[in-house]
């Protein structure tokens, strides 16, 4: 009886270390599971910033769609200045006062040449058909929109954002522990996920993870 009674104690020492250990282990393989999957998300949300960027620098204004955002960078194409000369003190001196004045004289030159979007802003076997998509998720993509805003010097400015929530790329985590990082995130920076941009408040398109 005395054996038995030794058997089981030894049973349940063993379960009590094994929950221990694993309430312990648990929390820490979230950890880097999460902040493996955070970093490989904050280099394609900063990309689809470098893209929205890009985009804006030719037509003026952010798009809230990743279809017309990847036909522009695979069709569209950036001016490029080469400029030769430049204003100078006696230039200024005999009344030229803009570079404009001084390409006119023919003082100064400034040519311009057009190279294709994706060439100048990623690598040529960039894949850019999966900007869209949420790293490590097959078919998730991130969120994107865009607008203008009235900034506290009542100019209108044009914004974007793009962004996952935690609870899509954390999705086959630990349920509780997703719950308790959401909790989190949103008493820091007041979002439940990664997102780069804002449409509500202008932020020169910062991501959340950078404030």
């Amino acid at each position: 009886m005395k054996k038995a009674l030794n058997i089981v104690f030894t049973i349940i020492i063993i379960a009590l270390l094994y929950f221990l250990v694993e309430s312990i282990m648990k929390p820490i393989r979230f950890n880097k599971e999460k902040d493996t999957r955070e970093a490989a998300i904050k280099e394609r949300l900063i990309d689809i910033r470098t893209a929205q960027e890009a985009f804006k620098s030719v037509k003026g204004y952010y798009t809230g769609s990743f279809d017309t955002l990847i036909t522009f960078l695979e069709t569209d194409s950036l001016p490029l200045v080469f400029k030769r000369g430049s204003l100078t003190d006696e230039m200024i001196a005999e009344g030229i006062t803009s570079e404009r004045e001084a390409v006119k004289k023919g003082l100064i030159s400034r040519d311009t040449s057009y190279i294709p979007v994706l060439d100048s802003v990623f690598r040529k076997d960039y894949p850019i058909e999966q900007l869209r998509y949420v790293p490590g998720k097959d078919t998730a993509q991130f969120r994107m929109a865009a607008g203008r805003v009235m900034t506290t010097s009542m100019v209108m400015v044009n914004v974007f954002e793009a962004y996952v929530l935690n609870n899509v790329f954390l999705s086959d985590l630990d349920r509780q522990l997703v719950v308790n990082y959401n909790e989190l995130r949103t008493k820091i920076t007041g979002f439940p996920g990664m997102k780069v941009g804002d449409i509500k408040v202008p932020n020169n398109n910062a991501g959340n993870w950078e404030d």
